[in-house]
């Protein structure tokens, strides 16, 4: 069985009205393609600053997921909305919603392990100054294979992907917005271990790189299949990667080099 997906590498800017239709012409393009599954970046709606996330956070259902599930059933297409900021009572998340094929919400994932970074040569951002941290993973059924999300920071804790992989996902989603410092160093590095760790399809879907906002994006969204190749990957700008999931390919490998099996839960 094979499952076509595509990435939406969008250039996000200061207009939340821009990028929501900026996503849904670019999920519909994707759909005319042939996609089953169509993934946006992390916070696609807004620039990736703590003073959006806090005047552009939306409960649910709003503005943004009304388009998401709208977009979704009339394609009759699985859509992982990146992430946007959502406000839930005094808080706000990081969050991630996916509809199924009829326009429903399926799972909803809150970003787990929140951005922190302050380096000598100035680049300072801290997460945990408006957003607060999800305490659950996202695991979701399709009738292809389960399926797991994670947001962009969390990739740095192989732990996560571990149990997700452990409640049987196949594929692993992280919208994510790696940044022109840690992008170049890690980027490649992180998607394709965590790829291999888990013998899983990996998809990491990232903004466009824009100059005209204070965090820049690396882009360079990927594919990556079990074994760890890059089946596609997108350059800086604005477009669209798409590639089959072979799931079948996944199983010779977990079957050939039977990686899950062989951990010793006696020791750790």
């Amino acid at each position: 069985m094979k499952i076509k997906a595509s990435i939406c590498q969008l250039k996000v800017s200061k207009d939340k009205d821009f990028n929501l239709d900026n996503a849904a012409k670019m999920i519909k393009k994707a759909s005319e393609n042939g996609s089953d599954l169509i993934i946006l970046p992390e916070m696609f709606n807004c620039p990736y600053e703590n003073d959006y996330f806090v005047s552009l956070a939306e409960t649910y259902p709003g503005k943004t997921t009304s388009m998401l599930s709208d977009i979704a059933k009339k394609l009759g297409v699985y859509v992982v909305g990146g992430s946007i900021p959502e406000k839930d009572g005094e808080k706000i998340y990081n969050t991630s919603y996916t509809f199924d094929r009829k326009g429903n919400l399926i799972t909803k994932y809150r970003k787990t392990h929140l951005f922190y970074i302050k380096m000598e040569n100035g680049m300072v951002f801290k997460e945990n100054n408006t957003i607060s941290a999800g305490n659950s993973i996202s695991v979701f059924e399709t009738e292809f294979c389960k399926i797991g999300i994670v947001i962009c920071y969390d990739l740095r804790f192989p732990e996560l992907m571990r149990k997700i992989a452990l409640e049987g996902a196949k594929i692993i989603i992280a919208p994510a917005a790696f940044n022109m410092i840690t992008g170049p160093a890690h980027w490649h590095t992180l998607i394709r271990a965590r790829a291999i760790d888990n013998q899983v399809y990996f998809l990491a879907a990232s903004p466009a790189k824009n100059l005209k906002v204070k965090y820049v994006a690396y882009g360079h969204s990927m594919i990556v299949d079990p074994w760890g190749d890059i089946l596609t990957e997108a350059s800086e700008g604005e477009e669209i990667i798409s590639a089959n999931l072979d799931l079948e390919k996944l199983e010779k490998i977990r079957k050939e080099f039977p990686l899950l099996l062989r951990r010793r839960d006696d020791l750790y």
